[in-house]
């Protein structure tokens, strides 16, 4: 299983756990990724959604459940997440959330962490926080080294953001492992989906 879940591209990835709230047609998916603004993640087209379903189709990660049909509209195909497929997100998100190589596919790991268990999230956040914290004492040495050999700053600046931006990174993870340690901060699925979610759902199946 982990090396169909290496295999998953974060688009395939999203569309998987987007069968975890629930079966669904491509269409649906579409409209629900666009309504959630998933866009600033994947590349959401009707074209590149379509051909990853058949793709986790063929891998067994999703199965077809039926057919709708809506007065003139064309069939609609309707897809389930199979245990296969539940157990390639677990191993993607877990093996994504800890890398500090792969930045977008992170944010895709970031969003969907609810998939795992709280506590381990905790952890391989830490890890994260670890590796970037190790990263950016090697860069502040290396700036620090540069500034003495009298490297022009003019030639630095791009090293300089990187350091800013780590800092801030490790900063929201130092929040977030706050938040995550309180009991009323939601995680996982919620047991009775809220009003807004309904709706959502309902609009994205016109």
């Amino acid at each position: 299983m982990k090396d169909v879940a290496r295999a998953l591209s974060p688009l395939g990835l999203m569309i998987l756990a987007l069968l975890g709230e629930g079966d669904m047609h491509p269409y649906e998916m579409i409209r629900l990724m666009r309504q959630r603004r998933d866009e600033r993640l994947v590349t959401i087209t009707n074209g590149t959604v379509y051909h990853t379903v058949g793709r986790l189709e063929r891998a067994g990660l999703l199965a077809e459940v039926g057919i709708d049909r809506e007065g003139n509209r064309p069939e609609r195909t309707t897809y389930t997440q199979t245990a296969d497929g539940r157990a390639a997100v677990v191993d993607w998100v877990r093996r994504e959330l800890a890398r500090i190589d792969r930045p977008a596919e992170f944010r895709v790991a970031l969003a969907e962490a609810h998939n795992l268990e709280r506590h381990e999230v905790v952890a391989l956040l830490r890890g994260r926080a670890e590796a970037l914290a190790e990263r950016r004492s090697d860069l502040a040495a290396a700036l620090h080294s540069a500034h003495s050999r009298g490297v022009p700053a003019q030639y630095l600046i791009e090293a300089e953001r990187e350091l800013a931006l780590l800092g801030s990174d490790l900063e929201w993870l130092d929040s977030l492992h706050v938040r995550l340690a309180q009991d009323d901060f939601p995680w996982g699925a919620p047991d009775v989906p809220s009003a807004r979610y309904l709706e959502d759902r309902k609009a994205a199946r016109r």
